[in-house]
């Protein structure tokens, strides 16, 4: 199988990912709770236009709208057994609209957690967790998607059920986890440490990095801390969230602007990031404005933490409104912080 994710990277300096499912299927219509993945049958049509916005704007690689598409997180929406069909729908889509341009688009296969605690903390056995991952892995493979992306993660246990369940389709794979506790995922675990934690896997992901998490700055510093324990070669993923989150009469809005996150992408390129894209709230719009901001860019060898606090300001003292904070509604982009949907 020919890996273009590889081809990719080894012909650019780095590549572009794509930006918030949610935040943009709110604006044509998906209401608070439901669950996106029901539109890959339900709105194809909608689906095929976030993802052409994302693929006009510069992408390089599209995420399948497939993040909730295991059996416990499509539990919740009485659809636990249409892991198959949705997913195999959400690949199809996607790869649809990467082939519709005369440039390789890479498609990846979205798959966040499935919103339980893993065993010792909680039920989830990495048996169970494992089948869920593989069923899901299995349906985005014959779909179409050429690489696999594990996102969103807390626990290098989830990580691992879900990296032995994409190892097994024979597919490569990305892992991101989200650092939003004062620098650690909800779990704990440090960027330096998930770092480490790749390199010992049966099999490395051919990339991993961090995506959501808090603001722009604080991803950055993540991005500091999972370089300070990589070895030559190794390719760290970013994908920020739009600036911070607020309420603004009644609706969940992101306050990056266009500059902000062209100046992320040029920070997370200087950071030593080579797969840089955007999550909560990052629109069409801002995607452009990335791609852009990294065409001919040439990144500074180094950067400090006062390099981005010069940019945004003092990182990780940021308090998020409740609902925002991720909260239990699908407005607040990924759910609770162990049920978040890539989409904010």
């Amino acid at each position: 199988m020919v890996n273009k994710l590889q081809q990719l990277l080894d012909s650019k300096p780095f590549l572009l990912a794509d930006g918030a499912v949610g935040t943009n299927l709110f604006a044509v219509g998906l209401q608070s709770g439901d669950a996106p993945e029901l539109w890959n049958i339900d709105a194809p049509e909608k689906i095929h236009d976030l993802h052409r916005g994302f693929v006009d704007a510069g992408s390089d690689i599209i995420l399948t709208n497939s993040f909730g598409g295991t059996s416990y997180r499509l539990k919740l929406h009485n659809a636990q057994d249409r892991v198959f069909e949705l997913n195999l729908a959400a690949a199809k889509i996607a790869r649809a609209e990467a082939d519709r341009v005369d440039r390789t688009v890479v498609v990846a296969g979205s798959m966040g957690p499935t919103g339980e605690l893993m065993e010792p903390m909680g039920a989830l056995t990495h048996e169970s967790a494992v089948d869920a991952f593989k069923a899901q892995a299995d349906a985005l493979v014959e779909g179409g998607v050429d690489v696999l992306w594990i996102e969103t993660m807390s626990s290098k246990e989830e990580v691992a059920a879900a990296v032995e369940a994409a190892k097994a389709t024979g597919h490569p794979f990305v892992c991101t986890m989200s650092f939003d506790t004062n620098r650690r995922t909800m779990m704990g675990i440090k960027p330096a440490d998930f770092t480490e934690f790749c390199h010992e896997l049966p099999e490395r992901p051919i990339g991993w990095g961090a995506n959501c998490g808090v603001g722009a700055g604080e991803l950055l510093e993540t991005v500091l801390g999972l370089k300070s324990t990589a070895e030559e070669g190794d390719i760290i993923v970013a994908k920020a969230n739009c600036g911070i989150p607020e309420f603004k009469d009644g609706k969940l809005i992101y306050s990056g602007t266009l500059d902000v996150m062209a100046d992320y992408a040029r920070l997370a390129a200087d950071a030593g990031a080579r797969i840089i894209g955007g999550c909560c709230g990052t629109s069409h719009a801002h995607l452009k404005a990335m791609a852009e901001a990294l065409d001919g860019y040439t990144p500074r060898q180094t950067i400090s933490i006062a390099d981005i606090e010069a940019r945004f300001g003092p990182v990780w003292q940021v308090t998020l409104p409740a609902e925002a904070s991720h909260g239990a509604s699908a407005e607040t982009g990924r759910g609770n912080r162990r049920n978040r949907r890539r989409q904010s």
